[in-house]
């Protein structure tokens, strides 16, 4: 057999596959920690704005404002996760390229 298998590198690159899914996995915790720490903020502000309404008109436009408002932020925090989700797996494949050659 002329081909000689380098295990070391094998497991080398194994592990750096699991930390990045380690790195990944961490960086995804942290953000649903913010995120419901932003949603938390989010509603008790609007808790307390909505106890200054007087009319249905000022309920109304308290309502759009604070729909639109959550939307944006989900948004947000949506596109953080895409982003991380995104990087990752370049990153993943980058590291799995390598493995290949």
């Amino acid at each position: 057999m002329s081909n000689n298998i380098d295990f070391q590198k094998s497991f080398d690159s194994v592990k750096t596959l699991m930390e990045m899914q380690a790195a990944a996995i961490s960086k995804s915790v942290e953000l649903q920690k913010q995120s419901g720490e932003q949603l938390a903020a989010f509603f008790q502000s609007e808790a307390e704005k909505a106890k200054e309404l007087k009319t249905p008109e000022d309920v109304v436009k308290f309502n759009v404002d604070a729909n639109t408002a959550l939307f944006g932020l989900l948004k947000a925090q949506g596109e953080a996760f895409t982003t991380l989700a995104k990087e990752a797996g370049e990153n993943a494949m980058a590291e799995v390229s390598k493995m290949a050659k």
